[in-house]
């Protein structure tokens, strides 16, 4: 979703950094072989993501939400050199995918994968993180941001994507649309919650970054 003109959205990637080689092959394998191609980050969401990365300097990240692993390799750019990404996808026919690209890239050795789902495989991880990434099923992101911020250092970052919900959440909500209605709440959660101090990005769907204070 883009809340941009076309021309000027354009001159914004135009301006911006390049996509990695590696991200356009992965990006063109996507589309090719597998569903819903739109998931992904994007060349544009992407160097964002990986910008934030480079000025946090993680030691630890954890990205709830996979897919093919395009974000994955974004956050990884910023990442110190004996750090660790561990990454949380449900879709096991996409792990190998993942993996191949991984390996590709100089990070393949500090990515984990972890499959199953997040609500299990989160408290299983004793870590402190840096920087935290939510992109996953929207009905669940109230869940994931209680079960991570006690898991995230002070001064480290939860970044929130897809939280403008294609314009729905400035919409006459539907009674059915539990999406829609979770990010409304979520939204709220990280505006209110003492803990953070956070700013939503009118970028592409809407990312919200948060800090831990």
């Amino acid at each position: 979703m883009n809340f941009l003109p076309e021309k000027l959205d354009q001159y914004i990637v135009d301006h911006s950094a390049n996509e990695p080689l590696l991200l356009q092959q992965l990006t063109r394998e996507t589309y090719q072989k597998v569903l819903q191609p739109r998931m992904l980050s994007g060349a544009y969401q992407g160097r964002v993501l990986s910008m934030i990365s480079k000025l946090v300097k993680p030691k630890t990240i954890l990205e709830i939400g996979t897919y093919t692993g395009y974000a994955t390799l974004c956050l990884a750019e910023g990442m110190q050199q004996d750090g660790e990404l561990h990454t949380i996808d449900i879709n096991e026919e996409l792990v190998d995918f993942q993996r191949k690209y991984f390996d590709k890239s100089e990070f393949g050795h500090q990515i984990k994968q972890h499959l199953g789902s997040a609500i299990d495989v989160i408290p299983s991880l004793d870590i402190k993180f840096d920087l935290v990434f939510i992109d996953a099923d929207k009905p669940n992101y109230c869940n994931y941001f209680n079960l991570v911020i006690d898991k995230v250092n002070k001064g480290g970052i939860i970044l929130s994507d897809n939280v403008l919900w294609s314009g729905k959440v400035i919409e006459d909500l539907k009674e059915d649309d539990e999406s829609t209605k979770v990010l409304l709440e979520y939204n709220k959660l990280l505006k209110e919650d003492n803990r953070l101090e956070t700013v939503l990005l009118s970028i592409r769907d809407g990312l919200t970054l948060s800090r831990v204070i």
